[in-house]
């Protein structure tokens, strides 16, 4: 834990910084309020121990100032002149607990280690709200896949750095799945893993979900809010399709990147973040970058490690297996005896293009384990797959719109750019792009 010792004793400061240090905690001491400010605004604290009493300034001002620079550090109030008064007066102004001088170096360590215990179940909440949220079965990055094997031992590498990481693949292919198996391998592995939709709200409520706003900064802030930035402190953030990042919070992100800053909507003063940032997307980047809807700096910070993780029709080593494990996830939950795929299922699975690649499957899935009525999964319950193979077809009961539209999937599907895509089907790419985009 990162602490800061703010007495204007220097005996009791040095005291205070050996026994922290003794625990294997790091400890800045000062002697101010304005010095413990200074530090506040250049670097990152677990927790404060403020004295309550310094020289001309009253510990609980100088407490207001501190939650406000640091709102996710435990401030610890340390006085001479306890009280029940003063305790509650502290707790009331946002201080965590108090201790009374002079205190054992065993008093520290049990405070210490409820401050720990706290924030390891708030970082747990966070991250459990986020994986209920994706409602998924457990992640398995298990493969026999060659492609996919490379990839993952290229993530697992890096998951020791703290370097950011830029993963490309289809939609569908598992990138917030790959994110999340990284910060679990990570020294981050025990704050929490945040993952922000970039293409998900309006600019103004995107910057907000991101960094925060301050009460009153525009319409509907009622109350400060700490953004998913703050949230993520110590931990991973990942941005999901940052391809469609608005170029407006493009400039927030490279200097949240560059200079470990970045501000609340509505507010002027900037706060330090301890974030490893890992981005998504399925979109052509260097594409946005030439048509300027992408900036070129932020494109090559964020492409420093990059992953390209296979479509599910490049690696059908792993098909059943991966099939066999939503079937098992979605049979338990539905309380259904399923013993699996008949032959003629699995040979189904295996001929089909798979452009949704893993959520498709998961979705289907779900769908025959619903519906199906047997002990097993049969070719006759993947209606989707087998509608979409006799009625996609030239002189099948479909419109020209629906059949062009198939297509056109199907070739982005299996095509490595945009560009290439255009090229097959002979139209321009930025009207692929705007037909990709609508549907």
């Amino acid at each position: 834990m990162r602490t800061l010792v703010v007495d204007d004793e220097k005996n009791i400061r040095r005291t205070m910084a050996m026994a922290l240090e003794s625990m294997d905690h790091d400890a800045v001491c000062v002697a101010s309020g304005a010095e413990a400010f200074k530090e506040l605004k250049n670097s990152v604290f677990d927790i404060v121990f403020l004295d309550l009493k310094l020289h001309q300034e009253s510990g609980l001002d100088v407490l207001e100032e501190i939650l406000r620079l640091a709102p996710r550090a435990a401030v610890v109030i340390v006085t001479a002149f306890a009280s029940i008064e003063t305790a509650v007066e502290a707790m009331r102004r946002g201080a965590f607990d108090y201790l009374p001088k002079p205190c054992t170096p065993d008093q520290v360590r049990q405070l210490i280690g409820r401050i720990e215990r706290t924030k390891r179940l708030e970082n747990r909440v966070v991250e459990l709200e986020s994986q209920l949220r994706a409602e998924s079965p457990e992640v398995d990055l298990t493969t026999e896949a060659p492609a996919m094997q490379a990839v993952i031992d290229m993530a697992f590498k890096a998951a020791n750095s703290d370097a950011t990481v830029l993963i490309l693949g289809e939609s569908g292919t598992g990138k917030s799945v790959l994110a999340r198996g990284m910060h679990a391998r990570s020294p981050r592995k025990g704050r929490a893993f945040i993952t922000v939709s970039c293409p998900s709200l309006s600019r103004e409520l995107l910057e907000s979900e991101l960094f925060g706003h301050v009460k009153g900064s525009f319409t509907g802030a009622l109350a400060d809010t700490q953004g998913k930035v703050a949230a993520a402190d110590g931990g991973t953030l990942l941005l999901d399709e940052i391809g469609d990042l608005p170029l407006e919070i493009q400039s927030k992100l490279l200097r949240l990147l560059q200079e470990r800053e970045y501000e609340r909507v509505g507010e002027v003063h900037p706060r330090r973040a301890n974030v490893r940032v890992i981005s998504a997307t399925n979109g052509d980047l260097p594409q946005a970058v030439r048509e300027g809807r992408f900036r070129e700096d932020l494109y090559y910070r964020l492409n420093v490690i990059t992953l390209r993780l296979p479509p599910l029709r490049e690696r059908l080593q792993d098909l059943e297996r991966i099939a066999k494990r939503h079937l098992d996830f979605f049979a338990h939950r539905a309380g259904k005896p399923l013993s699996g795929f008949s032959a003629e299922a699995l040979e189904t699975m295996r001929s089909y293009n798979w452009p949704g690649n893993l959520r498709e499957l998961r979705n289907l899935i779900e769908r025959a384990v619903i519906l199906g009525g047997g002990n097993e999964i049969g070719a006759e319950d993947f209606a989707e797959i087998n509608q979409l193979g006799s009625e996609f077809r030239v002189g099948g009961r479909v419109t020209l719109e629906e059949l062009e539209n198939e297509h056109m999937r199907r070739v982005i599907a299996n095509s490595r750019t945009i560009d290439e895509a255009a090229a097959i089907l002979g139209v321009d790419p930025a009207t692929l792009y705007r037909r990709k985009k609508r549907l």
